[in-house]
């Protein structure tokens, strides 16, 4: 709980120590951390917003480190998640990667590679 406390407090910001801090915890196992995130870094949709530029630039500077958390979110939802989301595209951290991909994509010019799995369900992680 103080990992949440503190992102709530911070979240909202583009200080340049803030985003990869938030990207850091989009990889971690806690729901309630993911549902922040996901709620407070909606404009990450918006192209030209603030949040949109940082994340989208931090990500294409860092490609390893966001392929890394992309494989994370996906193993926590596997070995952890399964019961309550059936479905990957259900779960906050999908969500959050669907928007950092977004984001990362208009930086670069081209799309992100997505490393979330195409089906509903995937096999193999736990």
């Amino acid at each position: 709980m103080v990992r949440q406390r503190h992102l709530e407090k911070v979240v909202g910001s583009t200080d340049p120590w803030v985003v990869p801090f938030v990207v850091q915890l989009v990889g971690e196992y806690v729901l309630e951390i993911l549902v922040v995130i996901r709620d407070e870094l909606r404009d990450l949709a918006t192209p030209g917003a603030c949040g949109h530029l940082a994340y989208g630039q931090f990500l294409v500077d860092n490609p390893a480190f966001f392929a890394r958390t992309q494989r994370r979110v996906v193993s926590y939802w596997s070995c952890y998640y399964r019961g309550a989301y059936a479905s990957f595209q259900g779960y906050p951290g999908c969500t959050i990667l669907d928007l950092l991909r977004s984001a990362a994509s208009d930086r670069a010019g081209h799309p992100w590679p997505n490393l979330a799995p195409a089906g509903a369900r995937v096999h193999g992680y736990c």
